[in-house]
């Protein structure tokens, strides 16, 4: 009996996951049905609504269905997380992220969710270097000038964001932790109040968005040092790597990305990360983005899942080092 009753229960096993796989295709094959959600833990106008926007208007145009985007800010994302993560796993409400938000599990140890575990990853969409820049007073054209400045000054040099824990924070702290230097972090209440902290000399630096810091740029109210990605950026081509000017290995970047519920069926998965690759190589959409200061890069969901896991790691690492404490 023994036996018999540990064949049934394998026999039921089997038909359980055989019914678990064809439900899945049958949801992917009817999908979508009806309209989707996409929400953002930030206000209207920000990075991470503008890019959802823009990939939504896309995305309903081929998928033939209404996406709407759905700001719920608050807590620094968190709201909205978890709300996606408390959605039914049917592909309809998804969330688009920002690098901000693999800052929060290790900023904040209380979290009410896992954001692996309870996060399906789905694409990498686009991707967003930052540039380093200088009130026009501070006596230096480059970044080496720079380090030398801050070894020659310790704690005199003051690096404007948008808040503790923010990536203009950590982009500073990493300079102090690789570099071996004190520059102060002063928080604002955005990165706009911070950038034009530096424009008037508040304070002697900042790494605000390309797109945030042209207009000043253009103005000579601040000047460009050096932008934080490994590799130059096509939107600001002439300007060198922080990584080359004199700190190797420096490579920190903006990124938006697409997430949804875990236990989505992986069908409709990989239908969602096929369509986000379509729309976001269009010309019409990379138009839209470079002039928002993005970059299209997606991947696959595996690859954005271990690309996630690497992001939180490092902040993890950066922020037990620099002895950042979240507000």
């Amino acid at each position: 009996m023994q036996q018999s009753g540990t064949t049934v229960s394998r026999l039921l096993a089997a038909a359980l996951a055989a019914c678990g796989a064809l439900c899945g295709n049958a949801l992917a094959q009817g999908y979508p049905a009806k309209p989707i959600r996409i929400l953002v833990g930030y206000g209207a106008g920000g990075a991470t609504d503008v890019t959802a926007r823009i990939v939504a208007q896309k995305l309903s145009e081929n998928l033939r269905q209404s996406v709407i985007v759905e700001n719920r800010p608050g807590a620094t994302g968190a709201i909205a997380h978890q709300a996606v993560v408390n959605a039914p796993a049917d592909g309809y409400t998804l969330l688009m992220v920002s690098a901000s938000d693999a800052v929060l599990p290790a900023l904040r140890a209380s979290l009410p969710y896992d954001f692996e575990r309870d996060l399906a990853p789905i694409s990498l969409v686009t991707s967003s270097p930052y540039v380093l820049v200088v009130h026009p007073s501070v006596p230096v054209r480059d970044f080496r000038q720079l380090l030398a400045l801050a070894r020659s000054m310790p704690g005199k040099l003051n690096n404007g964001s948008s808040g503790v824990g923010s990536l203009a924070h950590l982009f500073g702290e990493l300079i102090n932790v690789m570099a071996d230097v004190k520059i102060v972090h002063v928080p604002y209440k955005g990165a706009s109040e911070a950038a034009t902290a530096v424009a008037s000399g508040q304070v002697e630096m900042s790494f605000p968005s390309i797109t945030g810091a042209l207009p000043l740029l253009q103005a000579r109210k601040l000047r460009e040092i050096a932008v934080t990605s490994g590799k130059r950026t096509s939107l600001m081509a002439s300007v060198p790597t922080i990584s080359e000017s004199g700190l190797p290995g420096y490579d920190r970047t903006g990124w938006y990305g697409m997430l949804a519920p875990a236990r989505v069926p992986k069908e409709i998965i990989a239908q969602l990360n096929a369509e986000i690759a379509k729309v976001v190589q269009t010309p019409e959409l990379k138009t839209a983005l470079n002039k928002q200061g993005l970059e299209p890069q997606t991947s696959r969901p595996d690859e954005f899942a271990a690309f996630i896991r690497h992001e939180i790691e490092q902040n993890a690492k950066l922020i037990k080092l620099a002895g950042v404490k979240a507000e």
